[in-house]
């Protein structure tokens, strides 16, 4: 049951008054300005507050001033709304959600991407390296990630060109260069950072909620075979940065307090700079569906690696992470197959198709093919916190004269 509230807000709704998620929004007679969805409506921040830092068309110069900053406005919005007498003041800046158009809500600074789930990577060491252990001497050690490429991360809803590049099957000599023939997605959570760092100091794991302000949902398309050509010797490139879908709202850290739980026991126990102090594993669940089908319900509660602890990987060398920078979990896998966070799991490379509604089956996605990835969180008193979705669809790639 979501707080109460004088506005209108349903019961069920994934954006009652104990998410407020953000977001940049635009209106068919006014530009990008930041905005809060609460039940059916957004809240023009800009013109409630008269905070000019709200009309910029980014929530970054708003992430720069911290914590404090990011506990006040939330503490107001929430009083403006449980308290009738402010409805007056309040009531003439709300926009119906099905009237804006969401835009990017970050200028992203940079994005990097994890391989935190312990059974996509055991999924996937399977499927290529049979025989051996599924995970590399190093995978319970160190969380591992890649830097990919921050311009091409996009709002939901950007059309998802097939790429181009060379790929080479093992039956090929050699290799040859056309579309993706096999297009994937990586369903993840992503982590927005707020509050910058200094460079040369490392970002503990327990300062992770003083520099992250919130989640979104993260889809990584990538090409499978591009990526498998590729990937020797320093990891995805061609096979990752085309693309990267970002749900356009993003779900405060302070939204998920009751979606807090402990993260799986890690053996061996990490170094002492990756061991956790306060849990920092979320409860969310994740709803993967292909042409309407749900195919995959991954779960996040069960990544060997927190969030915290990839923050205070990435900055352990001495990195220092900017307002607006972007990290994911990298795909989301459960132990069972209906939980697996890409088609190259729930094919099982190809071998087993995944059947649609439709009666059509699916190896890698096709042209015209659109995915949607929502989720959802326990809230307090029994609500439940919504993500919005981030969805996608596919179109052919660009002709090639060469």
């Amino acid at each position: 049951m979501n707080p109460a509230s004088w506005l209108d807000v349903p019961a069920d709704s994934m954006f009652g008054l104990a998410n407020l998620p953000y977001g940049v929004f635009t209106t068919a007679d006014r530009s990008a300005r930041t905005g809060v969805a609460i039940g059916n409506y957004v809240l023009d921040v800009a013109a409630a507050t008269g905070d000019t830092v709200h009309a910029t068309g980014s929530m970054n110069a708003f992430l720069a001033r911290g914590p404090d900053g990011w506990a006040a406005l939330r503490e107001r919005i929430t009083d403006w709304f449980a308290d009738e007498r402010w409805r007056p003041a309040v009531e003439p800046h709300l926009i119906p959600r099905a009237d804006v158009t969401l835009q990017l809500p970050i200028e992203v600074a940079d994005y990097v991407d994890f391989y935190s789930s312990q059974h996509h990577a055991e999924n996937l060491g399977r499927l290529f390296r049979p025989g051996n252990p599924p995970l590399t001497p190093n995978w319970r050690h160190v969380p591992i990630g890649y830097h990919g490429r921050a311009g091409t991360v996009r709002v939901s809803g950007t059309p998802v060109v097939r790429p181009q590049g060379q790929r080479k099957s093992p039956a090929e000599s050699a290799p040859t260069f056309g579309p993706s023939k096999r297009l994937d997605i990586e369903a993840e959570v992503g982590f927005v950072v707020g509050l910058p760092s200094e460079l040369s100091q490392p970002v503990p794991v327990s300062a992770f909620d003083q520099h992250v302000f919130g989640v979104c949902l993260v889809n990584d398309w990538s090409a499978r075979d591009l990526q498998a050509w590729e990937y020797v010797p320093l990891g995805p490139f061609l096979g990752k940065s085309f693309l990267t879908s970002i749900s356009p709202w993003i779900v405060p850290l302070a939204a998920l307090e009751a979606a807090r739980v402990s993260p799986p026991v890690r053996e061996p126990e990490p170094l002492p700079y990756l061991r956790d102090g306060a849990p920092w594993a979320l409860d969310i669940t994740l709803e993967v569906f292909v042409n309407g089908t749900l195919v995959s319900r991954p779960p996040f509660a069960g990544m060997y690696w927190t969030g915290a602890q990839q923050l205070a990987h990435l900055t352990v060398n001495g990195a220092n992470v900017r307002t607006g920078d972007l990290y994911a979990s990298g795909a989301i896998s459960g132990p069972n197959r209906n939980e697996r966070g890409s088609l190259i799991e729930l094919s099982w490379n190809g071998t087993d198709p995944v059947e649609l509604s439709d009666g059509s089956r699916r190896t890698f996605l096709e042209d015209g093919d659109e995915v949607t990835i929502t989720a959802t969180a326990p809230g307090p008193g029994g609500a439940r916190i919504g993500f919005g979705e981030v969805i996608g669809r596919i179109y052919p790639a660009l002709s090639d004269s060469r």
